[in-house]
């Protein structure tokens, strides 16, 4: 990429195209966070578990993302490893109601952080502590806590807690991961890591 190129890309002149993976167990609602992103056209009136994986688009600051939105049911969870090396960044959502699955989860993240795809590269994964609204939702304090993400020093990551009904917090997290992708592959792309955000419950 020549200079012109580079300063097209970064002051936003020209449309990046990327492609990310959506990721998470059955249920924590990672169709629903790609609907919210959708045009009013667009928008699915009705959400059906995903079977293998779906293919979603959407736009953000010029960005345009094509989404593999990942089956979370334990039979397909094998299947996310074949989609890591073509991916330029990682939203993985959780459900922050269910507790009792939360050791799950960590050990899916782990299975995905060890991988080499994922491990050899930099890329950014945003974390949504998803279903904040429930009673008995976790803090995203908590669910990082619990995920152990403090380990992750060698690529960006941000959690923030999220409800995929009304939008909340979602903004605020696409527009991280967005500028986050932008940098993908660029000389100089350090790490940044973000902890969790204040807002949302502090179970």
């Amino acid at each position: 990429m020549g200079l012109f190129d580079k300063l097209v890309t970064l002051f936003g002149l020209r449309k990046q195209e990327v492609k990310v993976l959506v990721v998470g167990l059955n249920n924590s609602g990672k169709t629903t966070v790609l609907n919210h992103f959708k045009s009013e056209d667009d928008k699915s009136t009705e959400i059906v578990p995903t079977v293998g994986f779906n293919i979603e688009k959407f736009k953000n600051q010029n960005v345009g993302f094509t989404a593999l939105d990942m089956s979370g049911q334990g039979r397909y969870r094998d299947l996310w490893e074949f989609y890591y090396k073509d991916c330029q960044g990682i939203i993985f959502v959780v459900d922050s109601s269910d507790r009792l699955r939360l050791a799950v989860v960590r050990h899916e993240l782990d299975l995905l952080l060890q991988h080499p795809d994922v491990s050899s590269r930099a890329l950014p994964i945003l974390f949504l502590a998803n279903k904040m609204d429930q009673r008995d939702a976790l803090s995203s304090v908590k669910i990082a806590s619990g995920l152990g993400l403090d380990r992750i020093l060698d690529k960006p990551w941000h959690i923030c807690a999220s409800n995929a009904i009304t939008g909340e917090g979602l903004e605020e997290g696409v527009t991280w991961f967005t500028q986050q992708v932008r940098q993908v592959g660029q000389p100089g792309n350090r790490p940044n890591r973000t902890g969790p955000l204040a807002s949302g419950k502090n179970n």
